[in-house]
């Protein structure tokens, strides 16, 4: 499986889990290399941005920022291997992340497998971009899904950053919560079109602050904490933001 790499090894880190509705919890992440969405803002942008690529990045403007070599940052592993780096932080809730996670659905479900063998009582969690559904066998061993479909701000077309097919079936599933990055009140229209469009449960719709320092958060936050308490829906911070600031690995 090819998974993004962190120094000389794969990026599996022991951590606490910044946003979504299992945020405070310690987990262990393990992040998918490659993406079927290129978002302009993306911060794991080394899973997908690679060279010989045409898409652009708000870093491209930063002095010294290139387009990843892809030998660079990827790390292939078996899913056997990747499960006993994983079992040897003896932490029982697993993060998924990406990159999109279910690109590489079956040596995903394959490394559940492994851990689950070891440690029955291990959750698993999956960040997903909504634009693929996840096979039975894969959506029965996964427990919770963290839903972020990508608004127009992503600078990603329509028509590949919205499935319909998928963002009905996660809205009908009760293990995924859709979480979506706010930085403008233009970003609630288009989650409030979103809702209405695929049937969203508002209880299941979480609205995080946009930001990479805890300043920039502070200056979305109180705004948009007093809309989720009008419109019924989930503050969430970014509790990753807030203790290590835009840093990989922690």
């Amino acid at each position: 499986m090819k998974l993004a790499k962190l120094g000389d090894g794969p990026e599996i880190f022991h951590t606490i889990q910044g946003e979504g509705p299992s945020a405070g919890c310690p987990a262990v992440f393990v992040r998918a290399s490659r993406c079927n969405l290129h978002c302009v803002w993306c911060d794991t942008d080394h899973t997908w941005n690679f060279e010989g690529t045409p898409w652009p990045h708000e870093k491209d403007a930063v002095a010294g920022y290139a387009k990843h070599r892809k030998s660079d940052v990827t790390f292939g592993l078996a899913p056997a291997e990747v499960a006993r780096l994983i079992l040897a932080f003896a932490c029982p809730r697993v993060v998924i992340t990406g990159g999109e996670p279910l690109l590489q659905e079956a040596e995903f479900l394959e490394m559940i497998r492994h851990i689950r063998a070891e440690m029955p009582e291990c959750v698993f969690e999956v960040e997903t971009n909504a634009t693929r559904i996840p096979s039975p066998a894969f959506a029965e061993a996964v427990d919770q899904f963290n839903v972020s479909p990508k608004l127009t701000n992503s600078g990603v077309t329509e028509s590949l950053r919205l499935n319909e097919a998928a963002l009905r079936h996660f809205a009908q599933s009760p293990k995924a919560g859709f979480k979506f990055v706010v930085a403008h009140p233009a970003d609630l229209v288009e989650i409030q079109s979103l809702r209405g469009r695929f049937e969203i449960p508002h209880t299941r719709i979480l609205l995080m602050p946009e930001g990479r320092t805890s300043t920039e958060l502070d200056r979305n936050a109180p705004w948009l904490a007093e809309t989720c308490r009008d419109l019924g829906f989930r503050f969430c911070d970014r509790l990753h933001i807030r203790l290590w600031g835009d840093r990989r690995g922690v």
